[in-house]
C-alpha cells in the first residue's frame, strides 16, 4: 500500500519514517467548506487510508449504523499501543493570515481520544507541522461537533485536514467542513503608528502594533529585552499610549473575543502589570501577552515542584505545557529569563486559570502565559506582573516572589504555625518513615537507639501502637484521601476496597464536566487485568466527608498528624453539576478548607502530595516537593517499594541533575513549611544516587525520606543513620 507523507507520522520527523513509497497529496484550490466528501455519503473516497504506527493494528471503514446525518459515518478502529492519522486525501490552499475554521461531528468510544487539526505544507510541499491547530477531545455521550479555529502563520501555503490519537480508541467521524472566514492581515488599521511607548524612571517599554509585542529597555542596564510572537491570531484594532500607561482593544481571532487590555508601569520600580478583560463566550485559551526571546547563555527559571533552570539553547528539553492551577504544573505562579545576573520574571496575579506554554522559537525555549477559560468566559481580569532585575539572576525573583508572597497572604512561617499547634515542633528535622513493618514500636526503636531521634511515621497504626510512639517523642500520622471514588458496583471485580474511599459520595458527589459526565481519578487494576477509574469527588463535597470519618478516628486512634493524598497534586477543577457547581477559584477554597479543617480544627500536623503555594498558609509538611514531577522513576506512585538499581537517564540528568535543578522553592517558602521527595522516589529509591539525594537533603536544608521493611533496615542500617 503507498501512503503520503502525512499519513506517516503525527509524532516522528521524516528521517525517522519507515522505508515505503512515497506519493505527494493533491493540492486544490477547494472553496472554503468543501471538503470532497466530508460526510462519508460516496464511502471513503477521498480520504486516505488509516495509518498506524504498528503495521496491521488499525482500519476504517463506511458505517451505516452511527451516523450523525446522511446514511453513512466513517468508523476508525485502532487497535495498537502507538499513534495513528486519518486524512484528506487532498491539501487546501492558504495563505499566511487567513482565519480558518474546521470542524468535524465526532463520536468516541470508551477509554479513547481523538485529536482534530491540520497538517501544514509550505510552497514547495514540504510539511512544516502535523498538527496545527489542535483540538482534543475524548468519551462523551453521543455525537459532539469538535471545532478547531487557527490563524495561518507565515510560510505555509495549505493545509490538511486530519484526525489523528495514539493508544487503542474506537471513534466515529462524520460532517466535517472547512471555511476560510477571512484574512486577518488585510483587517490591520493603518490610523495608528507602528509604536507607541510607556516609561517610568527605570523602563521604556515599546508596544509594536503589527504583532501586539513589546520591547522593554531597562535603562539600569544595556540589555533589551524584546518579545516574539508565537502566531499570527492577534489584530490590534485599538491603541493609545500616555505617561506610564498603554491602553489597547485587540482581536483574538483564534476565540472570536474583542479583548481590552492595559499596560501599566509601575512609577517607581523596574515592573509592569499587563491587564485583559473581555466579556463573551471564550471558546479557546488566549496566550497573551508574547514570550520573551533568551539569548545564548540565558535559561528559563521554572517553579517546577522546587524548581529547574531550562537553557534556552538545550536542544533536550521539549516543549510543555504546565498548569498553575495544581501541584503537577507550576507550583509558585512565576517564571523567569536570566544570564544569571540580569533578568525579567513574570507573576501570575491571576493564576487560577492560567497555565504557562513551553515552546522552541527560533530554535530557542521561550515561555508564555495562557490564560483559560473559566466555565466558557474569560470572565474577569487576568493580570501578570513583569519584573526587571539588574543584577542576581534566579535569588532576586524568588526575592520578589517571596515579598509578593508576604503581601498577598500566601506567606505564614512555622514559627507562626508551630504557636498555635505545639506539635509543629515534632515536624522540624523529622525524617520521614514510611515503614511496612508490622512492629511499629519496634522499629522506632531500633531507629532512636541508632541515633534518628526525630521521626515523622506516615504509616497508619493501632491506637496502642500510636500513642507508643507517640510517648517517644515521634510525630505520628497516617495516610488519607478525599478525592477517589470507586463505583461500588465495581467491588466485586476488585483484590481489595480501600477503606479511604469516599464510596458515600457515588455518583451524587462527583465532579461533573461540561458534557455531564463525571470525572475520571485514579486507575485501579481488576482481578481479569482492565484497568477501572474511581471517580472525583467534588471539592465543595469532599469537606463534609472529613467531618464524618476524622473525629471518629482520632477517638481511637490519637494521631498527631495527618497526609492528605492528591489534593494539592490535582487540579483546580471546575464542576458542572446544578448540585455543587464549581469554578476553579470555588475549587481551589474548597480544598484549602479542606486543608485548614486538619491543621487548625483538628490540630494535626498535616502534610499533602507535592504541594502549591496555595496551600502554605494550612500545611506544615509537603510529600514530594523534592520531587520533580516529570522525572520521576516510571510508575513511581504505584510501585512505591521497588527499589531501583539501574538509573534511568532522565532521573540522573533531571531529577538529581545539579546543572538543571533551582531551590526556587525554599528560596522562598523554606521557613514556612517542610518538604520531602516523593513517596515513590525517597533517599533509598536509586541506591546509586542515594549519596546525591542526601547532599540535595543538606544543600536545602531538608529531612530525607525513607521507604523500608525490616530486611531493608537491617541490611542498610549503617547508611540509613
Amino acid at each position: 500500500m503507498k501512503l503520503c507523507r502525512s499519513q506517516l507520522s503525527s509524532v516522528r520527523p521524516r528521517s525517522r519514517w519507515p522505508a515505503v513509497a512515497l506519493v505527494a497529496a493533491t493540492i486544490t484550490g477547494l472553496a472554503a467548506g468543501a471538503i470532497p466528501n466530508a460526510g462519508f455519503e460516496a464511502g471513503l473516497n477521498g480520504w486516505h487510508p488509516l495509518f498506524t504506527r504498528e503495521p496491521q493494528t488499525g482500519d476504517v471503514r463506511a458505517d451505516r449504523q452511527e451516523v450523525h446525518s446522511g446514511q453513512f459515518a466513517a468508523r476508525l478502529e485502532h487497535r495498537g499501543g502507538k499513534d495513528w492519522s486519518f486524512e484528506t486525501a487532498e491539501r487546501i490552499k492558504v495563505a499566511p493570515g487567513d482565519v480558518c475554521e474546521l470542524q468535524a461531528w465526532l463520536k468516541v468510544g470508551d477509554g479513547g481520544s481523538v485529536t482534530l487539526g491540520v497538517a501544514t505544507w509550505d510552497q514547495a510541499g514540504k510539511n512544516i507541522q502535523w498538527s496545527f491547530g489542535a483540538q482534543t477531545t475524548g468519551r462523551q455521550p453521543g455525537w459532539q461537533r469538535v471545532r478547531s479555529r487557527f490563524v495561518i502563520p507565515a510560510g505555509v501555503a495549505s493545509v490538511q485536514p486530519r484526525l489523528t490519537g495514539g493508544g487503542p480508541a474506537v471513534v466515529w467521524a462524520d460532517d466535517f467542513s472547512f471555511e476560510n472566514k477571512f484574512n486577518l492581515l488585510a483587517r490591520r488599521g493603518t490610523d495608528f503608528p507602528a509604536a507607541v511607548q510607556a516609561r517610568n524612571a527605570a523602563l521604556t517599554v515599546p508596544l509594536h502594533t503589527g504583532d501586539a509585542t513589546l520591547s522593554v529597555v531597562d535603562r539600569r542596564t544595556p540589555r533589551e529585552w524584546t518579545q516574539r510572537s508565537l502566531g499570527a491570531d492577534l489584530l490590534v484594532k485599538k491603541v493609545r499610549a500616555a505617561g506610564n500607561q498603554i491602553d489597547l482593544e485587540f482581536l483574538h481571532a483564534t476565540s472570536e473575543l474583542e479583548i481590552s487590555a492595559q499596560v501599566r508601569l509601575v512609577d517607581d520600580a523596574p515592573e509592569f502589570t499587563v491587564t485583559l478583560q473581555a466579556t463573551g463566550a471564550m471558546p479557546a485559551s488566549l496566550t497573551f501577552p508574547p514570550p520573551f526571546a533568551g539569548q545564548p547563555g540565558d535559561y528559563l527559571v521554572v517553579p517546577l515542584n522546587e524548581g529547574i533552570s531550562y537553557p534556552v539553547e538545550d536542544p533536550a528539553i521539549s516543549p510543555m505545557r504546565l498548569i498553575a492551577y495544581g501541584g503537577h504544573g507550576i507550583c509558585m505562579a512565576f517564571w523567569g529569563l536570566t544570564d544569571g545576573a540580569a533578568g525579567q520574571m513574570a507573576i501570575l496575579e491571576s493564576p487560577d486559570d492560567a497555565s504557562l506554554r513551553l515552546e522552541r522559537l527560533d530554535q530557542k525555549l521561550v515561555i508564555a502565559p495562557v490564560w483559560e477559560p473559566q466555565r466558557g468566559e474569560l470572565g474577569y481580569a487576568r493580570t501578570a506582573r513583569y519584573v526587571f532585575f539588574a543584577h542576581g539572576g534566579h535569588v532576586a525573583m524568588a526575592k520578589r516572589y517571596r515579598a509578593y508572597a508576604q503581601q498577598t497572604g500566601l506567606f505564614k512561617s512555622l514559627a507562626e504555625k508551630q504557636r498555635a499547634n505545639p506539635g509543629v515542633e515534632r515536624l522540624l528535622g523529622a525524617v520521614n518513615v514510611w515503614c511496612w513493618d508490622k512492629d511499629a514500636v519496634g522499629i522506632v526503636a531500633e531507629l532512636q537507639a541508632a541515633g534518628i531521634q526525630r521521626i515523622l511515621w506516615s504509616n497508619r497504626q493501632d491506637g496502642a501502637g500510636i500513642a507508643a510512639m507517640n510517648a517517644r517523642g515521634v510525630l505520628t500520622s497516617r495516610y488519607d484521601i478525599y478525592q477517589d471514588v470507586m463505583d461500588p458496583g465495581n467491588f466485586p471485580r476488585l483484590r481489595g476496597v480501600h477503606p479511604d474511599w469516599t464510596t458515600a459520595a457515588w455518583p451524587k458527589d462527583l465532579i461533573v464536566d461540561r458534557q455531564g459526565q463525571w470525572t475520571k481519578g485514579w486507575g485501579v487494576t481488576a482481578t481479569d487485568g482492565t484497568m477501572l477509574h474511581c471517580g472525583v469527588t467534588c471539592d465543595r463535597r469532599a469537606l463534609d466527608y472529613a467531618r464524618e470519618r476524622v473525629p471518629a478516628d482520632l477517638a481511637t486512634h490519637p494521631y498527631l498528624g495527618r497526609f492528605i493524598d492528591t489534593t494539592t497534586a490535582s487540579p483546580w477543577r471546575e464542576c458542572y453539576s446544578p448540585d455543587h457547581p464549581m469554578t476553579r477559584t470555588e475549587s481551589k477554597r474548597w480544598k484549602m478548607e479542606l486543608l485548614r479543617y486538619m491543621a487548625e480544627d483538628r490540630q494535626l500536623v498535616t502534610g499533602c502530595e507535592t504541594g502549591h503555594d496555595a496551600a502554605v498558609p494550612y500545611l506544615h509538611f509537603l510529600e514530594g516537593m523534592m520531587s520533580l514531577g516529570p522525572y520521576r522513576v516510571p510508575d513511581a506512585g504505584r510501585r512505591m517499594q521497588q527499589i531501583w538499581d539501574e538509573v534511568p537517564e532522565r532521573v540522573a540528568k533531571f531529577q538529581l541533575g545539579h546543572t538543571y535543578r533551582l531551590p526556587l522553592f525554599e528560596l522562598v517558602f523554606h521557613d514556612c513549611v517542610v518538604s520531602y521527595w516523593y513517596w515513590g522516589d525517597y533517599n533509598n529509591k536509586l541506591p546509586a544516587l542515594w549519596d546525591k539525594r542526601d547532599l540535595f537533603n543538606v544543600l536545602y536544608g531538608v529531612p530525607p525520606m525513607f521507604m523500608f521493611n525490616r530486611q531493608l533496615w537491617e541490611t542498610n542500617k549503617a547508611r540509613f543513620v
